[in-house]
C-alpha cells in the first residue's frame, strides 16, 4: 500500500477579530437588563427562604419559632452572583466598544539600536571581603 498523496490546497485564510466592534455596546446593555433581572429575582427569592411557625401551648402560652430554607437563600445568592458577573462583562465590554482601537502601522524608523551590553557584576570585590572576614562561632 502507499501513501495518500499530498494535494496542493491551502487551508482557509484565518483573518485576526477585531477589537473594536461597536456592536459590543448593544450586547452590554443586554447584559445589564439580564443583571437587573437577575438582581429582582435575588430580591424575590430571598423572603421565601425563611418562614415563622407559631404554635400555642395548651395554656395560651404562644410560641413563634423560624424555619430557614437553604435551597431558597442559596437561589437568592447565586442569582446576586450572576447578577455580579453579567455587569462585570458588561463593563468589558463596554471598554472594548469604545477605547480598543484598530493597530496603527508603525512608520519604519530603521534598526532597532541595539543596548549596551551588561557590565558583569564585581565579583572579586564581593570575594575578597568575605575570605578576609573573620568566622566565629559565637551568634
Amino acid at each position: 500500500m502507499t501513501a495518500p498523496q499530498a494535494t496542493d490546497i491551502a487551508p482557509p485564510a484565518v483573518y485576526p477579530g477585531r477589537l473594536h466592534r461597536p456592536v459590543r455596546a448593544a450586547v452590554a446593555a443586554a447584559e445589564l437588563v439580564a443583571a437587573g433581572l437577575a438582581v429582582w429575582g435575588a430580591f424575590w427569592a430571598w423572603p421565601h427562604g425563611f418562614a415563622t411557625i407559631t404554635t400555642v401551648v395548651g395554656d395560651g402560652t404562644t410560641l413563634d419559632s423560624q424555619r430557614v430554607f437553604g435551597n431558597w437563600l442559596a437561589g437568592a445568592i447565586a442569582f446576586g452572583t450572576v447578577a455580579a458577573v453579567l455587569v462585570l462583562d458588561a463593563v468589558r465590554e463596554v471598554v472594548l466598544a469604545v477605547r480598543a482601537r484598530p493597530k496603527r502601522i508603525r512608520q519604519d524608523r530603521g534598526p532597532d539600536p541595539v543596548p549596551a551590553p551588561a557590565t558583569p557584576p564585581a565579583t572579586e570585590a564581593v570575594s575578597d571581603a568575605v575570605s578576609d572576614a573573620k568566622v566565629t562561632g559565637d551568634d
